[in-house]
């Protein structure tokens, strides 16, 4: 029985298993064998393929983590957690966005605390230009989830949406920069999540608590552990699921 799982990674990565072998410094007949007769690899070469791949070991080998190893994994991706967003240093911030270089992911409803960084759409803009990909996700102003959640903080109706609105035109500079992709969601919005690269501050939300008053958890990811993995594929739900942002002229 083949790997098809490898096979598909390698695919969908446009990448070959000549490069995946000179990459790892293994001759090629070896990652043959990794795909054609699913033979597994050694622990260390199964957590550098992942990252090479950008895929969870678990799901390309899964008969060789048991769950209670990937439970163990996945706690030891929380780097840090906070009472309170506002009480992420500014520096992390500041780390987190100045470092990353491959992914900037967004998922807010307004998020303006971000635009307090010196320079931001500069950054965000250098970042496209060389070859980072930055997906920005804000809220439909006029989703009910919007509304409910403006009522349900106690700060009026209409006031998120006119927060989404302030936000929308701060960014509104990065709409047609190549590499930068803007959209709106109409979703329940459990969960902030801003991911740089392999790092990630996830921000739940709490019934009756501004988001800067609710928890946050910086995460960093980890091949064998699936706790990185879950909000990056939350993000990516509610990002197919959004629509391009229409600027009005």
């Amino acid at each position: 029985m083949s790997n098809e799982r490898l096979r598909d990674a390698l695919h969908s990565r446009g990448k070959t298993p000549v490069e995946l072998a000179d990459h790892l410094d293994v001759d090629p007949k070896t990652v043959e064998r990794w795909i054609t007769k699913n033979r597994t690899p050694y622990a260390k070469n199964r957590h550098a393929i992942a990252a090479f791949l950008e895929e969870r070991e678990t799901y390309l080998w899964p008969q060789a983590t048991d769950e209670a190893k990937t439970s163990e994994v996945s706690g030891s991706e929380i780097v840090k957690v906070y009472p309170h967003r506002n009480s992420v240093p500014d520096d992390l911030w500041d780390r987190l966005l100045d470092a990353s270089t491959t992914y900037v992911d967004m998922l807010v409803y307004v998020g303006m605390f971000m635009t307090e960084k010196p320079d931001l759409l500069n950054i965000l803009k250098a970042k496209a230009e060389h070859g980072g990909r930055i997906r920005l996700l804000f809220g439909d102003r006029d989703a009910p989830a919007v509304i409910q959640r403006s009522t349900d903080e106690g700060i009026g109706q209409n006031t998120i949406s006119a927060k989404i609105d302030h936000a929308l035109s701060y960014f509104r500079p990065l709409a047609d920069v190549p590499g930068i992709d803007i959209r709106t969601h109409d979703t329940v919005l459990y969960n902030s999540i801003f991911r740089f690269d392999d790092e990630m501050i996830v921000n739940p939300h709490v019934y009756g608590k501004m988001a800067a008053h609710a928890p946050a958890m910086h995460l960093r990811r980890l091949s064998a552990g699936d706790l990185f993995t879950t909000y990056a594929d939350s993000f990516t739900a509610v990002w197919d699921g959004a629509k391009r942002h229409e600027w009005e002229s």
